[in-house]
């Protein structure tokens, strides 16, 4: 374990996670939310046009609150994810135009679901729907038929932290990882994880515009951008598992309700 003093805060390294020292204590997850993207991809690019559709759900009802990203941070966040997402501007600016109409009634409800997939997987899945008996059908159907049960709210939800969560593509970039961390901690930021392909960068959620607007103006761009659940620990699975984990994923991610999924699966 490496520890670095960086502009007055001691932080320390261990394969390639940086945190502060907080405290004199030291509490380390280890877990690459970016792995879990990437292993997904090829199933999430075949999906983009569903990503889109569910992006501008959550801008449509983000919006319903005032169509100023300025004046309404709920709905900047989401259009900050949108953009890293690399949702065209025309839609994002359609779903915005759609709720500011007086005469549009459409009503979605933000609804949680927890519960354990297989090998006791911790799951937990946010939804936008506009019938609650729909989805939660939907919703205990992909669990029951894939190894794992819903359970009550409140089960798994203590298992993760919020937080805001930047990612930083390495190819092209003339930074090395001692600057890029040097530059997250000037920044504001909490913790940052380093792999051959990127720099995960993780906030205070509350400081994560901050954290951002700072790195945007050192130069930086970034493949995604949002404010996420960060499992604290991760299960392993054997193979079996990891096929049903597979399967359960897929079956909330393709449904229109589902926004997103979290899980602390290795």
């Amino acid at each position: 374990m490496l520890f670095i003093l960086l502009s007055g805060e001691l932080w320390y390294s261990n394969r390639g996670l940086y945190q502060r020292c907080q405290k004199g204590v030291m509490a380390m997850s280890g877990h690459s939310k970016w792995k879990n993207i990437q292993g997904r991809k090829n199933a999430q690019d075949a999906k983009r046009g569903k990503i889109f559709q569910k992006l501008a759900k959550e801008i449509y009802v983000a919006a319903k609150n005032g169509p100023d990203p300025e004046a309404n941070s709920s709905l900047r966040l989401v259009i900050e994810k949108a953009k890293a997402a690399n949702m065209p501007n025309d839609n994002i600016k359609r779903a915005i135009e759609k709720a500011s109409g007086s005469q549009n009634a459409e009503h979605y409800e933000e609804i949680t679901y927890e519960g354990y997939g297989p090998g006791g997987v911790a799951v937990m899945v946010t939804a936008l729907t506009d019938n609650k008996n729909r989805t939660a059908s939907n919703v205990r159907v992909a669990f029951s038929r894939n190894g794992g049960n819903l359970g009550e709210n409140g089960c798994v939800s203590f298992l993760f932290d919020r937080k805001g969560y930047l990612v930083i593509e390495r190819e092209g970039l003339e930074i090395d990882e001692d600057g890029m961390l040097l530059a997250a901690i000037e920044a504001g930021a909490e913790e940052m994880e380093t792999s051959d392909e990127v720099f995960e960068i993780y906030t205070d959620p509350e400081q994560f515009m901050d954290v951002k607007k700072n790195l945007e103006e050192k130069g930086f761009t970034f493949a995604r951008a949002e404010i996420t659940m960060v499992p604290q620990n991760t299960i392993a699975l054997d193979e079996a598992q990891k096929e049903k984990m597979e399967r359960l994923l897929d079956r909330l991610e393709d449904d229109d309700d589902v926004q997103e999924v979290y899980h602390n699966a290795e």
